[in-house]
């Protein structure tokens, strides 16, 4: 690997850094953290999973989502039902979620334009197309 690239990886995860930081700021009026945040977003977006299932969509190892899990739950944020298979847990999210997700999804819409507002519309558009790019396929959600 050249220090080119070692440098371009570097400045991504610098950024992602930064990002993830001033994002759980963004998010504490609701007293959720980014990674709590993801999941709640992928429930409202695809509906009720099994923890495997948001693992795997979250490409995140199963304990992380575990302990999250655990938390949005004893918060109040998602109701963990047996499945089928009594070791399978469906996650849905509960009445608390449904009622703040819009206001959450302004917020972070606000966190986004604020953060990207060096960025002309066209940029931010590129920059997406380059993000899809690397690493697994990309989820192809329209308005993530």
């Amino acid at each position: 690997m050249t220090f080119y690239k070692e440098n371009l990886v570097h400045l991504i995860n610098q950024k992602y850094r930064f990002l993830n930081k001033e994002l759980n700021e963004a998010l504490n009026e609701f007293g959720l953290y980014h990674s709590q945040w993801t999941i709640i977003y992928s429930l409202y977006k695809k509906g009720a999973m099994t923890q495997t299932a948001i693992w795997q969509y979250l490409n995140v190892e199963a304990p992380t989502v575990t302990r999250t899990v655990k938390k949005l739950e004893e918060n109040g944020w998602v109701a963990r039902i047996k499945g089928e298979d009594k070791r399978q847990n469906i996650i849905n999210l509960t009445s608390k979620s449904h009622m703040k997700i819009h206001a959450i999804k302004n917020r972070i819409e606000s966190f986004e334009n604020e953060a990207l507002k060096g960025l002309s519309k066209h940029e931010q558009e590129n920059l997406k197309n380059l993000l899809q790019k690397i690493g697994p396929e990309e989820r192809t959600d329209q308005d993530e």
